[in-house]
């Protein structure tokens, strides 16, 4: 059912049900739009921004998946401004289990930066103190990652793995 006022046609508010066709009225109907982008922004700055940017995490170290990634209470942690070679190759495999005897039944303190990568937080994690990205570069077995380290690694590299090619995302 339409209606016609002054000559114009009312067509039904968009947030009436079908069985309930009242028109809205001409000065609402612009505001609809206004308020439902309002609250979509809404949503989207609390759900989708880092809520929990700059947060801490401190706990046992539960798993290490490889030479770069961790999990802290269960917590995977992708460390910040780090490149280990992958798993599966010589270097990958002896970071990983590098960290692997570093960290068994220790108790680390994260700084978790908001951001994901996959299904793991990006921080910086220290064991009694000491940065483990620079406690891995140290060793020869990971390279900084300068594009998300701003280059704060970098002198830790040893001559070893300064020859080691990095991926695209670290440039």
């Amino acid at each position: 059912m339409m209606f016609k006022a002054s000559g114009v046609l009312n067509v039904p508010c968009k947030t009436s049900h079908w069985r309930f066709r009242a028109p809205c009225p001409d000065h609402i109907r612009p505001y609809l739009g206004i308020s439902i982008s309002y609250l979509l922004f809404i949503i989207y700055y609390f759900f989708s921004s880092p809520a929990f940017a700059d947060s801490k995490l401190s706990g046992a170290v539960t798993h290490v998946r490889d030479g770069d990634t961790i999990e802290v209470l269960s917590v995977p942690i992708r460390l910040q401004g780090l490149h280990a070679p992958e798993l599966g190759t010589v270097a990958g495999d002896e970071a990983s289990s590098f960290m692997r005897d570093l960290l068994k039944g220790q108790v680390v303190d994260c700084s978790l930066s908001g951001h994901k990568s996959y299904d793991r937080q990006i921080g910086v994690c220290w064991l009694n103190g000491h940065d483990l990205a620079e406690i891995i570069i140290g060793a020869g077995l990971a390279r900084d990652c300068p594009r998300y380290s701003k280059g704060r690694y970098k002198k830790f590299e040893t001559d070893t793995v300064k020859n080691w090619p990095l991926p695209k995302y670290c440039n």
